[in-house]
């Protein structure tokens, strides 16, 4: 991979991590056009993840101070409530986590087809939240912190938007918008961070997770994700705000079409 490559690619994770249209899948395309395969891909994709993490912890830096300092108190708040949503919504993608990694490893190699079938679902579940008008929440509840870690869970699948799936999740249970995006962002935090410590791990084990690729090119990798991360997080919470999710709809469905007759 050239630092060229790493270049697009981290720009492309950057702004599709928050982005409704589906990181993976856009990887996934990306990594197909640039003929990048096996550990190589594998190593890349978990270094722009951390970035797009970091870059959440930038924009939502106040969310997490308050969070923070709410835990420190000692006591049932609303801040420890928030921790305690989190936790639940990190139960399904635990699961998936450690009993059907390798399946799901299996299916990121599995060709294009399953990313177009997988950005139509996006599409579909974007255009039903935005046209479905519950009545809403102020507080997002621990039974739909569950729902919405089980969409994330599924959102594992290549071109099955994360974001778009929980964010859609959540209107269509009633959530207040703007605590919604916000939710949505922090809880994909500790997952990948654990992911990165398991690879970490391996790593210190002498396992090559790393492969060939230039240490220039996770440089480069890294920082684009990071800067197009942050904007693309503080642009995306108020798009949501506004509830404007039917134009990334209707791009994910042309994006699938394409990926599917292009597979």
């Amino acid at each position: 991979m050239s630092w060229l490559e790493a270049l697009i690619l981290g720009l492309i994770q950057g702004l599709t991590e928050y982005l409704p249209v589906s990181s993976s899948g856009h990887l996934a395309i990306g990594s197909a056009l640039f003929g990048i395969q096996g550990e190589e891909n594998l190593a890349f994709t978990i270094v722009v993840h951390v970035a797009t993490v970091c870059s959440t912890l930038v924009i939502l830096w106040k969310e997490i101070d308050w969070i923070f300092r709410g835990l420190f108190k000692f006591q049932m708040n609303d801040e420890m409530r928030y921790v305690i949503n989190i936790l639940i919504s990190m139960i399904p993608i635990g699961i998936v986590g450690v009993f059907f990694k390798d399946y799901v490893e299996a299916i990121f190699g599995s060709g294009l087809l399953v990313v177009g079938c997988m950005l139509l679902l996006t599409a579909a579940l974007l255009t039903f939240s935005y046209y479905y008008k519950p009545r809403q929440k102020e507080k997002i509840s621990m039974k739909d912190a569950l729902i919405i870690g089980i969409a994330q869970a599924c959102a594992v699948m290549p071109g099955l938007s994360r974001s778009g799936s929980t964010i859609a999740t959540g209107l269509l249970l009633g959530d207040n918008k703007a605590k919604l995006a916000q939710f949505s962002f922090l809880m994909v935090i500790p997952p990948i961070l654990g992911e990165a410590l398991l690879d970490g791990m391996k790593m210190m084990k002498g396992e090559d997770v790393v492969g060939d690729i230039p240490a220039l090119s996770l440089i480069v990798g890294f920082l684009a994700a990071f800067v197009a991360g942050c904007l693309a997080c503080k642009w995306m919470i108020n798009v949501v705000k506004k509830g404007k999710l039917i134009y990334f709809a209707i791009y994910c469905a042309i994006a699938g079409l394409v990926t599917i007759i292009l597979s």
